[in-house]
């Protein structure tokens, strides 16, 4: 497919107005659920592990998939390690496993191109995305009316904000922070992702290394206030 073809959506159950159509024929075309066209958002919910990011995402896509709109799930790096969403408290999905290669608008061409219309993506663990891949979520709410919920960290363990976070809240429509509440040993709100190595935190490293929250793991994460992150004090338990 061309550069210029791709340029030009079409799909087959939410067809775009025309260039030709003028300002009022866009403001009063509507898609097959009844939502003026161009009504579409890119949205960011992002926090530290343990606040629910990937069981939000799956609620979401319940609750939209229960109206009858019809979406895509993707996802990088699940910990699973598998093309699937899972949560800390045993929900799952099938996802789609974006890949540097995925392109975001194919992906939703080439399911319209089998007759299945896309109202929406979820896209869980975002901040592990491509920058490319952020630049194409907003055009596909921009061009496609497509509407994109994307979840993830905003910051690594050295509390830098991941590349693909940044973009998201530099472009996103709404950027909202979960609001399920993650602790510090010490009991104050926590804030930033520890990666701890052999019972140390550590600051220098790949910003992404496949871990978990379970003091078991070779490579674990913990969430701490920034007291003790700038201090590296893990707790009492560590």
């Amino acid at each position: 497919m061309t550069d210029d073809a791709a340029a030009t959506p079409t799909c087959l159950a939410r067809p775009l107005p025309g260039p030709d159509d003028g300002g009022a024929g866009c403001a009063a075309a509507r898609g097959v659920d009844g939502r003026p066209l161009h009504a579409a958002a890119l949205k960011f919910f992002w926090g530290p592990m343990d606040c629910g990011k990937s069981t939000m995402a799956l609620q979401m896509n319940y609750n939209h998939a229960r109206q009858g709109r019809r979406g895509l799930v993707t996802t990088r790096i699940d910990r699973s390690l598998g093309p699937q969403v899972t949560t800390r408290i045993g929900l799952a999905h099938t996802a789609v496993e974006v890949t540097d290669e995925l392109d975001l608008r194919a992906l939703v061409r080439d399911t319209w191109a089998e007759g299945v219309r896309i109202d929406y993506l979820i896209c869980d663990e975002a901040s592990f995305y491509d920058v490319a891949h952020v630049e194409q979520m907003a055009e596909l709410v921009d061009g496609y009316d497509v509407d994109v919920y994307a979840f993830g960290l905003a910051t690594d363990f050295r509390s830098c904000l991941f590349p693909a976070a940044r973009r998201l809240f530099e472009l996103a429509d709404e950027v909202a922070r979960i609001q399920v509440e993650v602790l510090c040993w010490c009991g104050r709100e926590g804030l930033l992702n520890a990666r701890v190595v052999d019972g140390r935190v550590v600051r220098e490293g790949a910003q992404v290394v496949i871990g978990d929250t379970v003091d078991t793991a070779d490579v674990r994460y913990q969430v701490l206030c920034r007291r003790h992150y700038r201090s590296g004090d893990l707790g009492p338990r560590a």
